[in-house]
């Protein structure tokens, strides 16, 4: 039965991996934009930023997941996402992109501004552009202040795949509750719990490496 349970578990982790991975390939350069749109010197853009972020973070994925599935159904009357497997996954990662983006974007906002201004102003002594200014001095310091924030919502978001069995996704948390269901055992639970947990310890891994990397940056 382990090996059984282990082999079904497996192939809802594709899609729990499918997911995570793509909301890190969007979300984070989407996050970034955000960044800079928290820190415009615009007020009306700075604003409706800020106000995307507020309602983003102080709402459930769960409740942002369905809106976002069911949403346009409802008020355009007309059918956005396929009810499919690969419909279903797209309106997954983009509530899930939209999500850790506006999470993100705060976290870039406070590496940004972590780095000293007189960095900046010695750049600029330098004849250095606004754009070599942020590429050569701002972005790399910004990276290793936000490597421990950031690997925490990355974490996070390997557990929060889960949550995706709202929109009847096949992933794993998904399969182990149809597997608990069907042999009437948590064993499915606890080996799907020990999947997550060396999928963390993995990411955590790889996420420390890439802090030591960068330790070399000096403030």
């Amino acid at each position: 039965m382990f090996w059984t349970v282990t082999q079904s578990l497996l192939t809802g982790l594709a899609t729990t991996f499918e997911i995570f991975i793509l909301t890190l390939i969007f979300a984070l350069p989407l996050g970034l934009v955000l960044a800079f749109g928290l820190l415009s010197k615009f007020k009306p853009l700075q604003r409706l930023v800020q106000i995307l972020v507020w309602i983003i973070r102080g709402t459930p994925l769960m409740l942002q997941l369905i809106i976002i599935f069911y949403g346009p159904g409802l008020w355009l009357h007309t059918t956005v996402w396929s009810g499919n497997e690969s419909g279903r996954i797209t309106a997954t990662v983009v509530a899930f992109v939209i999500n850790y983006a506006c999470y993100f974007s705060v976290i870039f906002r406070g590496g940004i501004e972590g780095v000293p201004a007189g960095q900046r102003e010695a750049g600029q002594v330098l004849g250095m552009t606004k754009h070599q200014i942020f590429f050569k001095i701002t972005l790399l310091q910004m990276i290793k202040r936000i490597v421990p924030p950031m690997s925490n919502e990355i974490i996070t978001l390997v557990k929060d795949t889960s949550l995706a069995f709202v929109l009847g996704m096949a992933e794993m948390f998904s399969v182990a509750k149809a597997l608990a269901a069907s042999n009437v055992s948590m064993i499915p639970y606890a080996i799907a719990a020990l999947i997550y947990w060396v999928f963390c310890l993995f990411i955590e891994f790889i996420l420390g490496r890439v802090e030591k990397k960068l330790a070399y940056y000096h403030d």
